[in-house]
């Protein structure tokens, strides 16, 4: 058999079909059955492992963060807050992607999309004011991970949804459309700035 999967790998190879991960098993009648869904119940010896998603080193890290908009007072926040800059990044590029003046239908402004009533609780009186923004932000998100045990996950998703969104429903990602497309963008670039790789634990 590993001469014959060997044979395989080649050909996938020479064809450029290589997109996924490749599976070989032999079925009832001896056949030879390639896949890429490993399939409970049966024996699987993987040929081809699709490349990991290319990561930033952690010599480029710093660099790269210290390179998106707003750094300084991105880092001056994330500080003063106690979070990861990269987190306050990865939510900024969600919700204005980097535009001070952004407006949603909902009434929230800013770079970080405060609503009314979260920034005066945040003490922020001008939300298109991006030190200012930023700073309530960094409060808010801050204020969520306490309530979340630091669960980036989760507080990432009250960010969007509001916490009562995520406590009513036994602490878990709420099934809104939009949240659920949310959370996974805020931490794919979360994970990018960090250097970590696509499916590393948060």
């Amino acid at each position: 058999m590993k001469l014959l999967t060997t044979a395989m790998l080649a050909l996938f190879v020479l064809a450029g079909a290589v997109q996924a991960d490749v599976f070989v098993s032999v079925d009832a009648n001896g056949n030879y059955v390639l896949s890429n869904v490993h399939r409970p119940g049966r024996h699987y010896e993987r040929v081809i492992r699709e490349p990991a998603e290319a990561v930033v080193s952690l010599d480029d890290q710093p660099q790269m963060i210290a390179a998106q908009p707003y750094a300084e007072l991105v880092a001056a926040a994330a500080t003063a807050n106690e979070i990861p800059a990269a987190l306050l990044h990865a939510v900024i590029k969600a919700e204005s992607a980097y535009n001070p003046r952004a407006v949603s239908p909902k009434g929230a402004g800013g770079l970080m999309q405060l609503m009314p009533d979260t920034a005066r609780e945040m003490g922020v009186s001008d939300v298109y004011d991006p030190k200012a923004n930023i700073q309530g932000g960094a409060r808010y998100l801050k204020r969520l991970m306490t309530m979340f045990d630091n669960d980036i996950r989760l507080a990432v998703a009250a960010y969007n949804a509001g916490p009562q969104a995520v406590l009513s429903r036994g602490n878990v990602v709420p099934p809104f459309a939009e949240t659920q497309r949310y959370v996974p963008s805020v931490l794919k670039q979360y994970r990018r700035l960090q250097g970590l790789a696509a499916d590393a634990p948060l």
